[in-house]
């Protein structure tokens, strides 16, 4: 699988203001509430699937329980997929302009 390039790196120009910072951080921060989400909705089918099949009486509703457990686990998996790729790239942009140590990426 080839490795795609990040999203925004066109609006790298070399520096950041304090606006673009604080921008990164409320990025960073609605990453981390986007992948709770993604980790909350996975957990709910997996507690409805299980709840389903311990109480089904007929073969339909268990099936409903059973297409339920992949599916909460598959909320998961993409939950943290999205969340690492965005995480590295706004990591890997943070390093490449020194914003972390507050020096210029110029020097």
């Amino acid at each position: 699988m080839a490795k795609r390039p990040f999203r925004y790196a066109k609006f790298d120009t070399g520096g950041f203001t304090l606006r673009d910072e604080l921008a990164i951080d409320r990025t960073l921060l609605a990453n981390e509430r986007t992948f709770l989400a993604y980790l909350r909705s996975g957990m709910a089918l997996l507690i409805a699937g299980v709840t389903i099949i311990h109480f089904a009486t007929s073969g339909w509703f268990r099936a409903v329980g059973l297409a339920c457990l992949p599916i909460g686990v598959a909320a998961g998996l993409i939950g943290l997929v999205r969340t690492r790729r965005l995480g590295r790239g706004l990591t890997a942009l943070i390093r490449r302009t020194g914003t972390e140590t507050g020096t210029d990426p110029k020097d």
